[in-house]
Parts: C-alpha cells; sequence; structure tokens
C-alpha cells in the first residue's frame, strides 16, 4: 500500500466514522493533493459521515473522556520526564524527545504517526523509560521545521508525506545512530504507529541489521516488503476491526516468514485502528493495556 494512498484512507475512515465533518475531510484531501472532485468521490463512496460540528480538532489532537468527563489516562506506568532533543541527520539536525531509564534493560526508537510528534509521542518515551527502556522519539518533520511549525495537524500531515521514504528511512537511521549513542551497549528495538509502523516495515526492508526488535503498530505494509536483510524478532500488532491495514497482515506475515525471522502476530479483539493513542477517539483502554504488557514481553525477550 503506497504511504500516499494510505493517509488519504484515513481522513475518509475519520469522516465515515464521525469525527470530522465532511467539510473538514475535504480541507485534509485538498491539503494532501487530492483535487476537489476526487475528494468528494472518495468520501461519498465510504457513506457515513457526520453533518454536525466537528468532533476532532484540526489544531491538536481530540482527546478521549471518561465516565467523569476527564481525559482518559494513558496505560502502563506513570512516565517519567522527557527532554527535548537536538542530533545530526543526513540533511540537517534533526529534533525528538528522550527519556533515560534509571537502569536500562535496552532503548527503543519511536516513530509517530502522520501528524508528527504530537504531545502523545512526547511523553511516550517516559512510559518506555518508567518500564526499564530508554527511548527517543524522533521528530520526522525536522526537515520542515519540526512538528511546532505547523499550527494545524492537517499540514502536517501534508508535509510529512511529502517527504520522500528514503528521506525518511535515512533519518530513521540516523535516529536509530543516536540512540545507540545514548544507550551504549544495549541492544535497541524501534516502535512505530499507523504511518509510522508502515516506516517501522520500511526501516526493516531497507536492511537496517542494527535492530534486535521491531514492533510496528497497525502499520500499511509498504510495495517493498522484502525483509531478507534485517536481523529483528518482530512483534507485529493489528486492531480486529482495522480492515484497511488488517487486509495487508497476511502478505506481511508471509514476507517475515520468507526472511525466516522470529515473529509473532498480536490482533486486539474489539479493537480499530489507533487504538493505543489514548489522545484519540480510538482508543481501546483494553486492547492498549494487553499490548503494552505484550509490548514489554518482547522487549524483554529480544532487548534484555
Amino acid at each position: 500500500m503506497a504511504f500516499e494512498d494510505y493517509v488519504h484512507s484515513e481522513v475518509v475512515a475519520d469522516y465515515a466514522e464521525g469525527f470530522i465533518t465532511r467539510r473538514e475531510a475535504l480541507r485534509r484531501l485538498m491539503l494532501l493533493g487530492v483535487g476537489a472532485t476526487a475528494a468528494g468521490t472518495l468520501l461519498a463512496a465510504c457513506g457515513g459521515g457526520s453533518s454536525t460540528s466537528d468532533r476532532s480538532s484540526t489544531s491538536g489532537p481530540s482527546s478521549p473522556t471518561g465516565a467523569a468527563g476527564g481525559a482518559t489516562p494513558p496505560v502502563g506506568p506513570a512516565p517519567l520526564a522527557t527532554e527535548p532533543v537536538t542530533f545530526a541527520g543526513p540533511a540537517g539536525p534533526l529534533q525528538g524527545s528522550w527519556s533515560a531509564a534509571p537502569d536500562p534493560k535496552g532503548g527503543v526508537l519511536i516513530i509517530h504517526e502522520n501528524q508528527g510528534l504530537t504531545p502523545h509521542f512526547v511523553s511516550l518515551p517516559g512510559r518506555l523509560a518508567a518500564s526499564g527502556y530508554s527511548a527517543l522519539a524522533v521528530d520526522l518533520l525536522s526537515r520542515k521545521g519540526g512538528t511546532g511549525a505547523f499550527g494545524d495537524l492537517a499540514a502536517a500531515t501534508a508535509a510529512l508525506t511529502s517527504i520522500p521514504l528514503p528521506d525518511l528511512v535515512a533519518d530513521m537511521e540516523s535516529a536509530l545512530t543516536e540512540l545507540l549513542h545514548r544507550v551504549g551497549e544495549h541492544k535497541p528495538g524501534v516502535m512505530g504507529f499507523c504511518f509510522g509502523g508502515g516506516l517501522v516495515w520500511s526501516l526493516l526492508a531497507a536492511g537496517e541489521g542494527r535492530l534486535a526488535a521491531a514492533c510496528p503498530f497497525y502499520g500499511p505494509l509498504p510495495e517493498n516488503h522484502d525483509f531478507s536483510r534485517a536481523k529483528a524478532a518482530v512483534l507485529a500488532f493489528y486492531g480486529e476491526t482495522d480492515a484497511r491495514v488488517d487486509a495487508t497482515k497476511d502478505a506481511a506475515v508471509a514476507a517475515l516468514a520468507a526472511a525466516d525471522l522470529p515473529h509473532e502476530v498480536k490482533v486486539e479483539p474489539g479493537a480499530g485502528h489507533a487504538f493505543f493513542n489514548d489522545t484519540k477517539p480510538s482508543f481501546v483502554r483494553a486492547a492498549a493495556a494487553d499490548a503494552y504488557a505484550a509490548l514489554l514481553d518482547w522487549f524483554g525477550r529480544y532487548l534484555s
């Protein structure tokens, strides 16, 4: 699945599920380079949608609420502090969010969704650090001035998807180099979500051999999915109702088997796309908690 098509389908799915209005969906698709007529056709074909006011902010992530009306807390331990970091990249400085575990068992590179290094991903390294793994979340919009340069998340998505895949892979490889510099002799792993999950697959296809473990969360399988040069043990997460990405699951499993990589697939029941992100309406606490426990078990097996 081409990343451009995948991002278009995410906008259409958000409209179909009522998370954004038709007007907002059209705006986002047009920012992504889809013509007005084609965008209207895409939305008409999906059905559903909402004619009410937009329930999803265009300038920041939405927050699901609990019974008391407050923001839903994330799964896992309370995060440790994170700090913004800057390090060398192939085309200039790269930005990121870093958190060091007091007694690290390994290091983890985190690849964000298609809206950039949003607050959810700024804080996520602290959660991994509290669980024993020093972590670095790289901002793949660094070439465009960083996620903070965009006040509109739809514009951030458009900018991110305009970056050629080889450049994104090169930036991830530089971020992995920085992670290894910070964690010393500890083994590195990578995890990514949605668009970032697809980039984890692309990193494996690029033959990145320094990774000991890789965990793509509901990541679309790229057109190039020859993993024969990779060495990582792969745990892939899917949501049971995420038909778009689940359609690529069998091909991913076949490619992992062909590459003779240790691998497992975990499908979370009753969960859809982006079930792990606690700042989105798609968050499913039971699925996220189960996935986080499985993630830590996998890292414990292959990084510790």
